[in-house]
């Protein structure tokens, strides 16, 4: 809204006017008042979930200090929307279809969570809402970001940008667009179902390889191919960060390494002349993203002053489907979604760990007659507490405080973020 009314009042020429047009600019302040208002204002919502009773219900799965959290805060996912929210809504171009997708998306994801733990703290239902109800309130969200990626005019591609004749009207951190930037944009647009890989010429991969059509038929499978796989991504994503929360600041933590990411490569693909000299896909208008992560790295380091062990406050469901619907929703947005198993290693080895563990303990019950394990337990995180169960893998053999747990996983999350950017120049 400031954005907006800066522009407004542009006539007026007052001193610090132009900043405005800088993501830069924009991204720091929203990254500074998500921090302040996650801070400031999450004390009195701790508070408040307090008051209420809103604590977290505890089952005695044998876990060092397990039992001691139980009647922490949970919902703690409030703070961070609404430490998301308030920054983007005043610093963002809210006219930018990705601002108003990830808005929206945002929302859906937090409701689903906040409905999940609604049912599980005041209707006593310890299992919230089914995991299929999840899914498909999860899955109708995703499938109206494919819906818009693939039928939206507002969201293009450019490909083989050059922009050396107008490099010198155009400041290289600018949201405002140059007549001769404008010019290219109106000749070049694509509608394009690439998207970025690893290790491949020029980082592209077309979903279109996928089809085994062609003509009319083929170009209606290549859209479906890829709104089918917007769908997986996302939802897995959700469910990904969901599975992950389960020790404190470990969800958070590694989602703002994600985030800090996910806004890098928002504000290079936005930018002409950084996509031109990177020579990666430049998506007009994706830059305001990094605004958005911006809002979102500032909230999840705030949140983590209350989440940090021993923890103050859960997000429960409510920040953690949510964290994990816009980290999903964004990288779809920028064409970032096949290097989801890379950058978010951490979110996809839990997700593994748990399906690796249900296949493996049906099939040996069915097999043997009673089931077997891969891991100590799973979500993987749990596997390095426990200690003395029967498994596969026993290392480390005896279990580890939950804090090196979750240092740890951040620093394998710094590094396969490193390893996520250096790919960028990996051809």
């Amino acid at each position: 809204m400031i954005y907006h009314l800066i522009n407004l009042l542009k006539d007026f020429d007052f001193p610090g006017q132009g900043l405005f047009q800088y993501l830069s600019f924009r991204a720091i302040v929203a990254f500074t008042l998500a921090l302040l208002i996650s801070i400031f204002a999450g004390k009195r919502i701790i508070g408040w979930l307090q008051k209420k009773q809103i604590g977290e219900t505890i089952r005695d799965l044998g876990l060092e200090g397990q039992m001691q959290k139980k009647g922490t805060p949970t919902m703690g996912g409030i703070i961070i929307y609404i430490s998301v929210m308030i920054p983007v809504l005043l610093m963002a171009n809210l006219t930018n279809i990705y601002i108003i997708l990830l808005l929206v998306s945002t929302t859906w994801f937090f409701l689903i969570g906040f409905a999940d733990d609604y049912i599980k703290v005041f209707k006593k239902n310890k299992e919230g809402m089914s995991e299929k109800g999840k899914l498909i309130a999860q899955g109708a969200m995703a499938l109206a970001i494919g819906l818009a990626v693939c039928f939206s005019d507002d969201i293009v591609v450019r490909e083989n940008v050059t922009v050396s004749e107008t490099i010198e009207t155009v400041a290289a951190d600018s949201t405002t667009t140059a007549a001769g930037i404008s010019q290219i944009e109106k000749h070049d647009i694509v509608k394009s179902t690439k998207t970025t890989i690893p290790f491949v010429k020029n980082h592209e991969f077309d979903y279109k390889w996928l089809s085994p059509f062609k003509g009319t038929f083929g170009w209606y499978c290549k859209w479906a191919i890829y709104a089918l796989m917007i769908v997986i991504v996302i939802t897995a994503c959700s469910n990904g960060v969901n599975l992950t929360d389960g020790l404190d600041g470990l969800a958070a933590g590694t989602s703002a390494i994600v985030g800090v990411v996910l806004g890098i490569f928002a504000w290079l693909g936005g930018n002409v002349m950084n996509a031109e000299y990177l020579n990666i896909m430049y998506i007009p208008g994706s830059g305001e993203i990094a605004v958005f992560m911006s809002a979102l790295v500032g909230a999840l380091i705030g949140f983590l002053w209350y989440n940090m062990y021993p923890a103050q406050v859960f997000m429960g469901d409510t920040g953690s489907l949510m964290l994990g619907g816009i980290i999903g929703v964004t990288a779809v947005l920028i064409r970032k979604e096949l290097l989801i198993p890379i950058l978010c290693g951490v979110f996809f080895a839990e997700s593994v760990s748990v399906l690796m563990q249900r296949f493996y303990f049906k099939y040996t019950k069915k097999k043997y007659g009673e089931g077997r394990k891969i891991f100590k337990m799973a979500p993987l995180h749990h596997h390095y507490q426990k200690e003395g169960i029967p498994a596969l893998i026993q290392k480390p053999v005896r279990g580890m405080h939950e804090s090196k747990i979750v240092s740890r996983f951040w620093i394998v999350g710094m590094l396969l973020a490193v390893i996520t950017i250096a790919l960028l120049k990996v051809r």
